[in-house]
């Protein structure tokens, strides 16, 4: 098993036996499962994943769901080494790894795209900071993975609306700050916002995150979920997180604290 692992990596199990590599740079965080959760495909959907990382998106994907296939692209190319070979790991010989920069599928034709038009799914956690906002850490895929230094929310909607089927789905989560500056951007590209559910640590904290699933050339109007708590009063995981974190729950490095663990993997557009 540690032939497939190059130095500084490990490996993580996330459920069923499986289990994903990981690396300083390119890991996953509690902000990756509940997309995860929010996104998960119907049987048989063809689907794209945005910013990939180590991958953990597409993994649970075709753990969970039996999608047909799954796209998981990123720009970083050891982020999409450390995907492809736990893709092949966890024997899913339905996702297929792209080191791709996402403003390719804007410029290239149809026929010269890796992947396909008309896809049933896209989702991406995008970087929360928009170009420059905040301070950048040193190493460059974690800038990636936080702040807008490769693509632009804007370019990855559009990257989206423009793999999409009409009726195709595209699920994002970000910050409260961004909520307004989303939706605009969505539907200035085509995906109408249609549902969204805020995430908050305990009852009494404001929310910190929205989950959100828009759809190209969706009618207007919204269905509000309810908010998703993530600890009890005592600090521990809420019962829908126990749920959402399923078997591996107990198993795998996220922190204790739901609060410690957002926004630092490694997956970058």
């Amino acid at each position: 098993m540690d032939s497939i692992l190059l130095p500084g990596e490990k490996l993580e199990p996330f459920g069923s036996g499986n289990q994903v590599i990981v690396s300083a740079i390119h890991h996953f965080s509690t902000d990756t499962i509940l997309l995860a959760d929010f996104s998960m495909p119907k049987k048989g959907s063809r689907c794209a994943e945005f910013g990939t990382g180590c991958g953990l998106i597409s993994l649970l994907w075709c753990q969970k769901s039996a999608p047909e296939r799954v796209w998981a692209i990123d720009f970083q190319e050891d982020a999409c080494s450390q995907a492809r070979r736990s893709a092949a790991l966890n024997h899913f010989p339905e996702m297929s790894v792209l080191s791709l920069d996402l403003r390719k599928i804007l410029e290239l034709p149809a026929k010269e795209l890796p992947l396909p038009l008309n896809l049933d799914l896209v989702a991406c956690n995008p970087p929360y900071q928009p170009t420059g906002a905040g301070q950048h850490n040193q190493i460059q895929g974690k800038t990636s993975a936080r702040h807008e230094t490769g693509c632009t929310f804007r370019e990855v909607a559009s990257a989206a609306s423009r793999l999409l089927r009409w009726g195709g789905r595209f699920f994002c989560c970000l910050p409260p700050r961004r909520l307004a500056e989303s939706f605009w951007v969505l539907q200035s590209v085509g995906l109408e916002p249609k549902k969204m559910r805020l995430v908050q640590h305990r009852a009494q904290n404001p929310p910190f995150l929205f989950l959100l699933e828009s759809r190209r050339g969706g009618n207007s109007g919204m269905e509000v979920l309810p908010t998703l708590i993530l600890e009890t009063e005592n600090g521990s995981y809420s019962p829908e997180m126990l749920k959402i974190y399923g078997d591996y729950k107990n198993k795998s490095s996220l922190s204790e604290n739901p609060a410690a663990s957002l926004k630092q993997q490694g997956g970058s557009v």
